[in-house]
């Protein structure tokens, strides 16, 4: 087996500590259109969170590019790597890789398992055993594309073997773990084949990082099921267990947003031109906003039937109330999202059916990724945000609504389920997806409160994001870690990513 090599610019070992990320994806996409390759920026919470912190650092992120196919990694990501302000190192997973750790082990197993929905899981003992060839596979391209003094962190489910990978190859390495989605209870971890394996795993790295501290508590009962003679140390946000002669940190972090970046951006004249636009095509009936990825986590039919309730319970809203659902496309050639697809919008066309008159449509459904503006002048335009999501780590769509509302004026109906909840209960409207009659209410209360409420709730939401913004995470992540801050890190103003080159490995 050969490992990953630089064909230029040999890791220096200077002894400066770069920050590496590790992620199942690389921040951008791939895609074959006309016989060549165009390169996508890619979506979601890990990449809005992680990208401003290692820019202009001289930091590596280290993913797969979503392709199986053959590519020349020179040509392609040179600009890419340039753009991002970091050096871009793929990661080349085969056909048969990408079926069984990707679509197999990692969404027919963990995702479900973690959301609390494990009658969605598929147990195939062959997953298991692509998960741990792919993650040695990355622990390879990391050996060869790091230095000792460089901190490793990984982020999420499908990496939570790594630590062990770099171990049994000899690599030492400081390694940090970040998991993005809930971390389950005691009764639904357990129903893991493979439970003992993933724990032994997880306890390999330097310091393990959850969003809540609720997550963080499952995770340490799961610890003491299995090793009831475990004991735990230290208060606060980050404990520490003593296991085999090491000590292991772990933390709730919460993550959050560049508070500022949305902020700045909404304020620009570009969004500020799709206000106004979008403002004049409503024709005076308010915005209600829902974001988010297509995925049976995030609970869209239950909210679509809550919208439909409040419209038949509350017939002073129709027309004066709009419903705006995005729905970003994702995982459309497997057979469960396409179905959860063709759900939502039937239910889409029965409610409009339903209820729409001459000039006004209660639901627009949009099925596509947005451009940044696009989707900030929605932010901005929407009097009320529906986030509610049956199971979330975090979900990031809150904070970015708040974020972007700088005159105070909107009302963020929360998941009671949503990791996000935590931080945002003083501010949100806080419902049980579930219950639809109580969405429903919460629709008609959020159309109702009085401008003072409205902008007393998001005042105390936006200061709270700002207090703890992208920046606060990744310092508390570092100073538990290495007991350090992001500024050890240093910006390199004139900082020129190197291209990273693969061979077979």
């Amino acid at each position: 087996m050969k490992s990953n090599r630089r064909s230029t610019h040999p890791a220096p070992e200077s002894g400066i500590a770069r920050l590496v990320a590790v992620s199942n994806r690389l921040p951008i996409a791939l895609r074959k259109v006309g016989g060549k390759w165009q390169i996508q920026p890619g979506g979601g919470g890990l990449v809005t969170a992680i990208s401003p912190v290692l820019r202009h650092r001289g930091g590596l992120w280290i993913g797969w590019s979503g392709t199986t196919e053959e590519v020349n990694w020179e040509t392609e990501l040179d600009g890419a790597s340039l753009s991002a302000g970091y050096t871009l190192v793929p990661v080349t997973l085969t056909h048969d890789e990408a079926e069984n750790f990707y679509l197999g082990f990692a969404n027919q197993i963990i995702w479900p398992l973690f959301h609390d929905l494990q009658t969605r899981c598929n147990f195939e003992p062959i997953f298991w055993r692509y998960y741990l060839q792919v993650n040695n596979k990355y622990a390879s391209v990391i050996a060869s594309h790091s230095q000792p003094s460089d901190f490793i962190w990984v982020h999420d489910y499908h990496l939570m073997t790594i630590a062990q990978s770099l171990r049994a190859l000899g690599i030492e390495r400081k390694t940090g773990f970040f998991l993005h989605i809930p971390f389950p209870p005691v009764d639904i971890f357990f129903r893991l084949p493979w439970r003992a394996q993933i724990l032994q795993a997880l306890l390999e790295f330097d310091i393990l990082g959850f969003q809540t501290l609720r997550d963080r508590r499952n995770f340490i009962q799961c610890l003491q099921y299995l090793s009831p003679s475990l004991k735990t140390s230290g208060h606060g946000a980050v404990l520490t267990v003593n296991i085999a002669g090491r000590s292991v940190r772990i933390g709730s972090f919460p993550i959050s947003i560049d508070f500022d970046e949305f902020a700045v951006h909404s304020a620009s004249r570009e969004v500020e031109s799709r206000v106004r636009w979008l403002k004049e095509s409503m024709l005076g009936s308010q915005i209600v906003l829902g974001v988010d990825r297509l995925d049976y986590t995030k609970g869209l039919p239950e909210r679509l039937n809550a919208f439909r309730l409040a419209l038949q319970n509350h017939p002073d809203i129709r027309r004066r109330l709009t419903f705006v659902q995005v729905v970003v496309p994702s995982r459309t050639d497997v057979l469960e999202y396409q179905a959860l697809k063709a759900e939502v919008e039937q239910l889409v066309g029965e409610i409009n059916g339903e209820f729409t008159t001459a000039g006004w449509v209660p639901i627009h459904y949009i099925f596509r990724n947005l451009q940044r503006d696009e989707l900030l002048a929605y932010y901005r335009t929407a009097q009320v945000a529906l986030v509610t999501p049956v199971k979330d780590g975090m979900n990031l769509v809150a904070k970015e609504y708040c974020a972007c509302h700088l005159d105070d004026d909107g009302v963020l109906i929360l998941s009671e389920f949503a990791g996000a909840a935590a931080e945002l209960q003083r501010g949100a409207l806080l419902v049980n997806p579930y219950d639809v009659e109580g969405v429903a209410q919460a629709i008609y209360k959020a159309f109702s409160l009085s401008a003072d409420e409205k902008r007393a709730r998001m005042r105390r939401l936006r200061d709270s994001i700002k207090k703890r913004d992208i920046y606060y995470w990744v310092d508390s992540y570092l100073k538990a870690a290495l007991s350090k801050k992001l500024h050890d890190f240093p910006m390199v103003e004139d900082y020129v990513p190197p291209i990273l080159l693969r061979t077979e490995i």
